[in-house]
C-alpha cells in the first residue's frame, strides 16, 4: 500500500508541469462552488428580494457543477493519456493491471483531496469577501459576522467528491480496456490527418447562417426567449463543424497555394496543423463557444447591473403606480372623483403631497394584426397588445386639444411600427387612422408588456364595444383598466411606503372599490428586488466569467504543452537540417496567430450577431437602453481580447522552450 501511494505522489510530483493547473483548475472550481451554495444560504433577510437571488444563486451554481464536470473529466483525460507511456512500462516490469489500479486509485485521492482541502479553504477564506461584494452589489446593509456554511460544506464535498469518483471509474475502465502496447504507442501514433469534409463544413456554415437569421430577425421579447436557446445550440453545432471540418478544408486550400504553402514557416505550421486539425478543430471550437460565453455573459449582466435604474423606472414610471380593473363599461365611465378623492387622503395623512400625476383609462386585449385586420389572438401569429384610450384622457395628460370623430383613431407612433391608413376589426367596423401621435408614456403594468403594443386613441369609450364584442365571441374578453400614478414631494427608504399601504388598507376596510379590484404598485417596495436579482446576476456573471475565462486558458494551455511534445521531434530535424531559432520562432508565431485568434474572432463574430436577440431578451427585465448594451458589449469584448493576447503570449512561450529545447539545453 505504502508502494503505490509512493508511486502516485511520485507521479504527480514529477508530472507537475502538468499536474499542477489541473490541481490549480480542482482548486478553483471547488472555491466557486462552495461560495456559491454559502451565499445562497445566507440568513432570511440578509439580501433584499432573497427568493429571486437565492434562485439566481442556486441556478448558478448548478451551470458551475456541470462545467466543472467537464473540465475536469477533459483536463483529467489528458493527463493520463500523457502518462499512457508510464503505465506501460510499469506494466512491462511486471506490475499488473490491479497494481496500476491502486495507483490511480492513490492519484485520484491525493489530486482530488488536495483540490477539495484546497478549495473549501480558500472558498471559506474568500467567502466573506464574496459576501461584502454581493451585498454591495444588491444594496444591501453589510455587517462584519463572519459565517461557514456547513450545509454548503457537505454539499460540495458530495458533489465534487462525486465528480473525482466517475473520474476515477473512468480511468479505471480505460486502463482494464488497454494493453501494454496499445498504451505504449498511444502517444506515438499520433492522430492520422483527416480529410477535409465538405459536407460538414457546408452544413456548419448553413447552420451558423440559420443561427445569425434568427438572431437578426426576431423582434418579440417572448419569440427571442424562446428560439434564444435553439439558436445557441445551433450556433455550438456549427461552431465545432467549422473548426473541425471547415479549418481541415481550409488548410487543404493553402497547401495548394504553392506561394504561401512552400515558405519555410508557413510549411513547417500549415503541415503541423492538417496532420492533427481534427483534435485541434475540437480544442479552438471549444476556446470560442467558451470565450463567447464569457462575453455574452459579462456585456448582458453588467447592463442590467448598471441599467437597473432605467429599468425600475420603465417599470414603476411614478413612486405610486395606482391601477383599478373595472367589471364592464359603466363603471369604467363612472365618476372616479371618489378614487382620487382617497388616494389623496392616503397621501396627506402620510405628510406628503402629490406631484407629476399622470392618469388614464384604457380597454386592452391581445390579438393578432395581419393585412390591417385585428383579430383575437388564439395562437396563431405573433400576438400584439392592442390599447385603446379616450382622446379626453390623452388630451388631459399631453396638455393638448385634439379632435376625433367617429370611426377615426391616432395611433401613438412610440409603441408600434404600423405605418397603414386603417384597422379593422375582425367581423367588427373598420377605423381609419387619423394620424400619428406623440409619445404618451403607459402606466407600469403596460410598460412591461413584453409583446408588440399598439396603442390607439379613441374618440370615447364607447369605441371599445365593438372590440369587447369581438373578444367575446372567442371567449377572451378584454381589461378595463384606470390607471392614476403619482411621484412624491420626497424620497421614500427601499421597502418603506406608508402611502402604498394606506392605500391598501383603504381598498381594503373601506370598500373603496364597489366593482373592480384595486391593484396599488410602490416604486420604492420594489427597488431592493430589482437591485437583489439584478446586482447577483452580475456577481453571478463575473464569477462564472472568471471561471469559464480560467476554463479557456487550461484548454490553450494543454494544447499547447501537447502540441509542444508532440512537435519537438520534428523541429529537431529542422533545426538539424539548418533551420535557426529565429526561423523556428517565425514558424511557430505563424502557427499561433492563425490557430489561436481564430477562437476569438469567431466569438467576436457570434457576439455581433447575437447583440440583435440579447437586446430583445433585456426587454424581459425591462431594459430597453440600447447604448448602454453597445458600450457594454465593446469594452466586454476588448477586456477578453487583451487577456486573450496575453494568454497567447504566454502559451507560445511554453510552447516555444518544449519544441526549441531550451528547458532542456538549461538543464
Amino acid at each position: 500500500m505504502k508502494l503505490y501511494r509512493h508511486l502516485a505522489w511520485d507521479g504527480i510530483r514529477k508530472n507537475s508541469r502538468l499536474y499542477v493547473p489541473y490541481l490549480l483548475t480542482g482548486v478553483g472550481a471547488v472555491s466557486f462552488f462552495y461560495i456559491l451554495v454559502a451565499l445562497a444560504r445566507l440568513p432570511e433577510g440578509t439580501l433584499p428580494g432573497s427568493g429571486s437571488v437565492q434562485v439566481i444563486l442556486n441556478l448558478g451554481s448548478f451551470v458551475l457543477w456541470v462545467f466543472s464536470l467537464l473540465l475536469l473529466f477533459y483536463t483529467h483525460s489528458f493527463l493520463i493519456r500523457r502518462r499512457n507511456r508510464e503505465f506501460a512500462l510499469y506494466n512491462v516490469l511486471g506490475m499488473g493491471k490491479g497494481d496500476i489500479s491502486r495507483i490511480l486509485c492513490w492519484e485520484t485521492l491525493l489530486s482530488g483531496g488536495i483540490s477539495l482541502a484546497g478549495g473549501l479553504a480558500l472558498g471559506i477564506l474568500l467567502g466573506k469577501l464574496a459576501e461584502l461584494g454581493l451585498l454591495r452589489m444588491v444594496g444591501a446593509a453589510t455587517d462584519m459576522v463572519y459565517r461557514v456554511s456547513v450545509e454548503g460544506l457537505l454539499l460540495t464535498l458530495g458533489l465534487y467528491g462525486a465528480i473525482y469518483l466517475l473520474i476515477l471509474l473512468s480511468s479505471l475502465l480505460r486502463v482494464r480496456r488497454s494493453t501494454a502496447v496499445q498504451l505504449m504507442r498511444s502517444q506515438a501514433e499520433g492522430e492520422k490527418p483527416p480529410r477535409a469534409n465538405w459536407a460538414l463544413a457546408v452544413l456548419g456554415i448553413l447552420l451558423l447562417a440559420g443561427a445569425y437569421y434568427l438572431a437578426v430577425t426576431i423582434r418579440e421579447p417572448l419569440a427571442a426567449l424562446t428560439w434564444f436557446l435553439i439558436a445557441v445550440l445551433m450556433v455550438i453545432l456549427a461552431t465545432y463543424l467549422l473548426f473541425i471540418s471547415g479549418s481541415v478544408a481550409l488548410c487543404r486550400l493553402l497547401q495548394k497555394n504553392p506561394r504561401f504553402y512552400y515558405q519555410k514557416r508557413h510549411f513547417v505550421s500549415v503541415s503541423s496543423l492538417v496532420y492533427r486539425m481534427k483534435r485541434n478543430g475540437a480544442g479552438l471550437a471549444s476556446i470560442c463557444i467558451l470565450g463567447t460565453m464569457v462575453l455574452v455573459m459579462l456585456s448582458s449582466t453588467t447592463c442590467l447591473y448598471f441599467g437597473a435604474e432605467d429599468s425600475l423606472h420603465t417599470r414603476y414610471p411614478r413612486d405610486e403606480n395606482i391601477t383599478a380593473y373595472f367589471p364592464d363599461r359603466a363603471s369604467q365611465s363612472g365618476d372616479l372623483t371618489s378614487l382620487r378623492t382617497a388616494v389623496a387622503d392616503a397621501v396627506r395623512r402620510s405628510g406628503m403631497s402629490a406631484a407629476n400625476v399622470w392618469e388614464y383609462r384604457s380597454v386592452s386585449s391581445v390579438m393578432t394584426i395581419r393585412d390591417g385586420v385585428l383579430s383575437p389572438n388564439e395562437g396563431f401569429g405573433d400576438p400584439v397588445d392592442v390599447t385603446l384610450i379616450p382622446l379626453a384622457d390623452y388630451n388631459a395628460a399631453m396638455g393638448t386639444d385634439l379632435t376625433l370623430p367617429q370611426g377615426q383613431v391616432y395611433v401613438c407612433r412610440s409603441r408600434t411600427g404600423y405605418q397603414g391608413t386603417s384597422l379593422t376589426l375582425q367581423n367588427g367596423p373598420t377605423w381609419q387612422v387619423a394620424g400619428l401621435l406623440d409619445n404618451f408614456s403607459p402606466s407600469g403594468s403596460d410598460s412591461a408588456s413584453v409583446v408588440t403594443q399598439l396603442w390607439l386613441i379613441v374618440p370615447d369609450l364607447s369605441a371599445a364595444d365593438a372590440l369587447e364584442q369581438v373578444m367575446n365571441r372567442a371567449n377572451m374578453g378584454v381589461s378595463r383598466t384606470w390607471y392614476y400614478g403619482f411621484d412624491l414631494d420626497r424620497q421614500l427608504p427601499d421597502a418603506a411606503d406608508p402611502v402604498a399601504e394606506a392605500i391598501r388598507r383603504m381598498a381594503q376596510d373601506g370598500g373603496l372599490m364597489e366593482n373592480g379590484v384595486l391593484g396599488v404598485e410602490s416604486l420604492a417596495e420594489n427597488r431592493g428586488d430589482f437591485y437583489g436579482s439584478y446586482g447577483s446576476l452580475f456577481f453571478l456573471g463575473i464569477l462564472l466569467s472568471v471561471g469559464f475565462s480560467l476554463a479557456a486558458v487550461l484548454i490553450i494551455y494543454y494544447k499547447q504543452i501537447s502540441e509542444g511534445y508532440e512537435d519537438q521531434a520534428r523541429f529537431n530535424i529542422m533545426r538539424k537540417v539548418g533551420m535557426t531559432k529565429k526561423e523556428i520562432r517565425k514558424s511557430i508565431n505563424s502557427q499561433l496567430l492563425t490557430v489561436f485568434f481564430l477562437p476569438l474572432l469567431g466569438a467576436g463574430l457570434h457576439l455581433a450577431f447575437a447583440f440583435p436577440i440579447i437586446r430583445r431578451l433585456l426587454l424581459l427585465f425591462n431594459l430597453n437602453n440600447a447604448s448602454l448594451f453597445a458600450l457594454t458589449t465593446v469594452i466586454s469584448f476588448v477586456v477578453f481580447a487583451l487577456f486573450y493576447t496575453l494568454v497567447y503570449r504566454a502559451t507560445s512561450n511554453a510552447y516555444y522552450n518544449i519544441v526549441s529545447g531550451a528547458r532542456e539545453e538549461k538543464g
